[in-house]
């Protein structure tokens, strides 16, 4: 199944952009937005900054002056969901970017150019010059950037893929101004409630393992109190005998 696409001229920055039609293929279907999973099995953060930034060539080539950003990633490998919490400061101008938004998470080593695999509502201004987003999202994920076969970058991409390698992966967005990136920085992995995972242990056996610590400290506490018990009643035992 094909669908025209249609982009219309718009102004961005003040540079108007020419309209063309494209006809490509329709995602099957694209990622859903959903409340947060009971517990996750990965976390991830990224501090970007301009001069991470590369071209599609691989060539450095600094975003905005001053600018940063930081993306915070729960995963849920195991449904598929990462809920995420994007902030930049020292940014300004419109966002731009071919994908269906202008804040992704790429699969590209450091230094490196890579396709778009998942794309997040842009940040929005708070009122303060911070712009900020948050939210859960569930595969399968698109980006409306399709490869050469005409696939959609984010087809078949899956959550454990991060688990399994996060410094492969970053997390950028890009504007007028600086097409190529306005910050940009890669994935680094942090603990999910205390305990290191990404391995497939859930964050939620740290409740378990913390009830199974304190039984086992119960019950050596009464084996030690009843041995102490034991050992005063034959003491009084043997002094009573001796003393008739």
């Amino acid at each position: 199944m094909s669908t025209k696409r249609t982009l219309r001229t718009l102004t961005l920055g003040g540079v108007a952009a020419t309209a063309i039609t494209l006809f490509a293929a329709a995602p099957a279907s694209a990622e859903t937005t959903v409340s947060e999973p009971a517990s996750f099995t990965s976390a991830f953060t990224v501090m970007a900054t301009p001069d991470q930034v590369v071209n599609t060539s691989g060539a450095v080539t600094p975003g905005e002056p001053g600018a940063t950003g930081r993306f915070d990633f729960r995963v849920n490998s195991d449904l598929d969901i990462i809920c995420y919490d994007i902030t930049l400061n020292g940014v300004t101008g419109d966002y731009q970017s071919p994908a269906k938004t202008a804040t992704h998470i790429h699969e590209a080593a450091a230094g490196a150019a890579g396709p778009p695999r998942i794309a997040f509502p842009n940040p929005v201004d708070d009122g303060t010059g911070t712009r900020t987003t948050s939210g859960c999202l569930q595969g399968p994920f698109t980006t409306g950037v399709l490869n050469d076969a005409g696939v959609d970058s984010g087809d078949g991409f899956r959550l454990a893929q991060i688990e399994a390698n996060p410094a492969g992966f970053v997390g950028d967005s890009h504007t007028a101004a600086f097409s190529a990136g306005v910050v940009r920085g890669q994935l680094s992995q942090v603990p999910v409630g205390g305990v290191a995972t990404g391995g497939g242990g859930a964050a939620a056996s740290t409740t378990s393992d913390s009830a199974a610590g304190t039984a086992g400290l119960a019950v050596a506490g009464a084996a030690i109190a009843l041995t102490l018990s034991v050992a005063g009643y034959t003491l009084v035992r043997r002094l009573r005998t001796h003393e008739s």
